[in-house]
């Protein structure tokens, strides 16, 4: 049996409550899961996790870091942290903590806050534009770093939201997927917080006092779609409990007979 006393540096420290210890083996189990349900690891890989200083990432690092001390992920992980150059962002924090943790990591600055406030109106949402210009940008330090994957701290209720805002405000049936291919085909994006809650990372960040940098960028917006959807689904959860868990259970039980999209079932033949 592993000694839990000899945790990796990014979890020395950690509180020793018996609720702490159960949260933290949850989002173990929810996150080895979700890699194993979908098949995201490949012995030998590389993977490039994206730290950006919110609880999530800083959730999603530590789960991994814990996965391969157990022997349970087997891939090399790169800590990645893409600073965007916002006003006021605290260039050493992630930095002084990857190091101060003993974890490998590229610190790449690129200014694409500039090219995000000058090409959007002020009436419009940032998020589009940061996240394509952001994404590229990850993967070419994928591609540089050899790593076969971009990893993100995406968790349980980013995919919830995405779904209803797709329903909502799309038309269309879709959410973000725990693991896709990249329009060129090298690099997969993975998601192996899909099974965790959001309210499980919010707690285990602040447990392990992580320091948080909040987005200045898209999260200081107000009136954001996604805003109000979490409004709503926190609206019904309060009056409903586990609703959440129900909303989830339905994106992983999809019966395209049951549905109207010919592309998916052939109703002709029937």
């Amino acid at each position: 049996m592993l000694d839990e006393a000899d945790l990796p540096p990014i979890l020395a420290g950690a509180p020793d409550s018996v609720e702490f210890r159960k949260l933290r083996k949850r989002i173990i189990r929810e996150t080895r899961d979700a890699i194993e349900t979908y098949g995201m690891a490949r012995r030998g890989d590389r993977w490039l996790v994206c730290l950006s200083g919110g609880k999530d990432s800083y959730t999603l690092l530590s789960a991994l870091i814990e996965l391969r001390w157990r022997g349970l992920l087997p891939v090399e992980l790169l800590a990645c942290n893409l600073d965007q150059g916002q006003p006021g962002f605290p260039a050493t924090v992630l930095p002084d903590f990857l190091a101060r943790h003993d974890i490998p990591h590229r610190i790449e600055y690129q200014d694409t806050y500039s090219v995000v406030v000058d090409k959007v109106p002020a009436h419009k949402t940032y998020c589009a534009l940061c996240s394509r210009l952001r994404r590229g940008h990850l993967y070419r330090i994928a591609r540089e770093e050899g790593c076969s994957a971009v990893v993100l701290g995406h968790h349980r209720d980013d995919i919830i939201e995405t779904f209803l805002l797709n329903l909502f405000h799309g038309g269309r049936l879709a959410t973000m997927p725990p693991k896709l291919l990249n329009d060129e085909g090298d690099l997969h994006v993975l998601r192996p917080l899909a099974h965790v809650a959001e309210a499980d990372c919010a707690r285990f960040a602040a447990a392990m006092d992580f320091p948080i940098i909040p987005c200045d960028l898209c999260g200081s917006q107000d009136g954001l779609q996604r805003q109000q959807i979490k409004r709503m689904v926190d609206e019904w959860e309060r009056r409903s409990p586990g609703r959440r868990a129900i909303l989830f259970r339905a994106l992983t039980q999809v019966n395209p007979s049951h549905l109207l999209d010919p592309g998916l079932f052939d109703f002709r033949s029937l």
